[in-house]
């Protein structure tokens, strides 16, 4: 969702069956975040904007690359992951190979849901990514991608020039260079709204 246009839009913390439907997992293809520097980074955000988040966010930090529904044999509803779909993605992936490489993590932005810190893409690697993963169905998504680094979720709704404020107060922009060496096929509960997240494929970027 974009910057909010009146104020950010709370989160229901609950179970969402509508959405699920009894199926049990999500799945997306992911780039992990495990350097210090950028998860101290998120932790200062989160303490920034302390009382506005939801205190229960557990997700591991990650850049989402390509959504891909909820996984299984077949193909049911609209938002079904069939596994051979997974299966020529994988391969795909790997016939398209290519080395690590970095991106930049920069300062605190907003969608009307949730804050995330800035994510660069110098070299333009991520567009080719999800190119070859798009080649084999189209991907769940409500919104033209944006790479981010997701903060959390909005408990409140928060006017818009009170939230342009404190984001701006948040002051720490300086590009941190996140090295790129795998690309992940992850899922987590569908019912556990921004549980953790668990890797069920992992792909090394050699080169």
């Amino acid at each position: 969702m974009p910057f909010p246009e009146s104020h950010s839009v709370p989160c229901e913390w609950r179970d969402y069956p509508e959405w699920h439907r009894g199926r049990l997992r999500y799945a997306v293809w992911a780039l992990t975040v495990d350097c210090p520097r950028i998860q101290a980074r998120l932790e200062r955000a989160r303490t920034h904007l302390g009382a506005w988040l939801h205190d229960d966010y557990r997700r591991q930090a990650h850049i989402t690359l390509f959504v891909c529904g909820f996984p299984g044999e077949s193909r049911r509803f609209d938002d079904d992951f069939p596994a051979q779909r997974l299966a020529a993605q994988c391969t795909t992936l790997r016939a398209l190979a290519g080395g690590p490489f970095e991106l930049q993590i920069g300062g605190l932005a907003s969608f009307a849901s949730a804050p995330f810190l800035e994510v660069g893409d110098p070299h333009g690697r991520l567009p080719a990514l999800r190119q070859a993963l798009a080649a084999h169905g189209a991907e769940v998504r409500q919104a033209p991608y944006h790479a981010h680094l997701t903060v959390g979720l909005y408990a409140r709704a928060v006017a818009r020039a009170e939230l342009q404020r404190r984001l701006i107060e948040f002051g720490e922009d300086e590009p941190l260079p996140l090295r790129v060496n795998e690309l992940h096929y992850v899922t987590y509960a569908a019912t556990e709204l921004c549980g953790p997240l668990r890797s069920e494929r992992r792909l090394i970027l050699r080169g």
